[in-house]
């Protein structure tokens, strides 16, 4: 056999999936099997950035509740003094 016939052993692995499968041999499925696992679970969708900077759910929680504690500082002080409009001048023309 000369180098130049022989063919490329292919390194991939062959596809597993078959045309078609036999869902009754598959069994029943078990509905809400992880449901369990969802209560008192909140999911929001990030922005891809957000996301990018807080890449798991505990740094998530730990930034907000950094805000959390840092807001409920400001509003354990003082209230801000009140805004009052500026004072029109009264003058006579």
């Amino acid at each position: 056999m000369s180098v130049g016939s022989m063919k490329k052993v292919s390194r991939r692995k062959a596809d597993e999936l078959r045309a078609e499968y036999d869902l009754a041999a598959l069994g029943q499925g078990v509905r809400g099997k992880y449901a369990d696992r969802l209560k008192n679970t909140t999911f929001v969708a990030l922005r891809p950035e957000v996301a990018q900077a807080f890449p798991t759910s505990e740094a998530v929680n730990e930034a907000l509740g950094a805000v959390m504690r840092a807001t409920a500082v400001i509003r354990r002080s003082s209230p801000a003094p009140r805004r009052t409009s500026p004072r029109r001048s009264h003058s006579k023309a």
